[in-house]
């Protein structure tokens, strides 16, 4: 479903173009109105990303002085995030072709990929060659529907744990959740209990709205309205697994653009990793960041592997 809409976004935007293109032919050259043509729809995408940002900075938490960002670095964030955002959109959750990368037995325990609200397994592709190279078996779910309720896809991250432990031999596995997938996943832990937690060394969340997020309220369906920052739903999970914080680590960034106010990454009771100068998207791919996972995989399958 989410490649579909991926498809018909692409597809608005071909539409789009070709009547920039016909109408610019009237003034110029057929080839510099391609152009023209072609950097019309880029720059509406760079505008919607920008826009991203002025919202998320309205409702946002401010930056402490250390994570201050120049006007050079604002630049910088604004376009990693435009390019991580056009090549997980336009390519990387294109072809996406879901399939489990089986390693030999290493020390490494196996991870389960979960993302985020609008998006499927591709999204994770810098990670994955990350793991590939690393030598760690992994595998990602696809959350479908895209606008279910949240705790409705948890069946399907018991189905991908049963799996990558049928496959792998392991005795457990480590999670890593983008965005609303942290929320997924501890939906499935409050709802499979103990029998989950034996199976789970650590829950790694990147960018993850633990306390929602203003922007939810753009968003459409039954998971968009629980990650508002007023949700019910968020302050019942809270209550509910207050008590298994400790096997969390949570990833995020001061910059994100999509989690307002930024603070609502934070976990109480988990291992925090404040990042600066990182979009939303981005942190799927950001060097930093992939370290910072590999790193906290590594640990939480030999704790006396940390990296730095």
């Amino acid at each position: 479903m989410v490649v579909r809409l991926l498809l018909a976004i692409m597809a608005v935007q071909v539409v789009c173009a070709l009547l920039i293109w016909y109408a610019a032919t009237s003034y110029v050259p057929a080839d510099l109105a391609l152009v023209l043509a072609l950097l019309a729809v880029l720059l509406a995408r760079l505008a919607i990303v920008g826009n991203n940002f002025l919202l998320s900075r309205r409702h946002g938490s401010p930056a402490p002085d250390h994570h201050r960002l120049t006007p050079g670095g604002k630049l910088r964030l604004l376009l990693g995030e435009f390019r991580a955002t056009m090549l997980a959109s336009s390519w990387h959750m294109l072809r996406h072709r879901p399939a489990p990368f089986l390693a030999p037995p290493s020390q490494a325990l196996p991870v389960l990929l979960i993302h985020g609200y609008g998006c499927n397994g591709g999204y994770w592709r810098p990670l994955r060659r990350q793991l590939e190279s690393a030598g760690i078996s992994h595998d990602a779910v696809d959350l479908e529907p895209v606008t279910a309720a949240i705790d409705d896809y948890a069946g399907q991250v018991e189905a991908g744990v049963q799996r990558l432990l049928a496959a792998t031999g392991a005795p457990r596995v480590v999670i890593v959740a983008h965005s609303m997938g942290g929320l997924v996943a501890r939906a499935w832990l409050r709802r499979h209990g103990a029998a989950a937690e034996a199976r789970v060394a650590r829950v790694i969340t990147v960018g993850t709205p633990h306390s929602g997020t203003a922007l939810a309220s753009l968003g459409i369906g039954a998971n968009a309205a629980q990650m508002r920052r007023d949700a019910p739903w968020l302050a019942r999970l809270a209550q509910d697994d207050e008590g298994r914080r400790a096997m969390f680590t949570s990833i995020w960034s001061w910059h994100d653009n999509i989690i307002a106010p930024q603070l609502s990454c934070q976990l109480a009771g988990a291992r925090n990793v404040a990042l600066g100068g990182i979009g939303h998207v981005a942190l799927g791919s950001h060097p930093q960041v992939l370290r910072t996972i590999l790193d906290e995989i590594l640990t939480a399958s030999t704790p006396s592997a940390r990296l730095y």
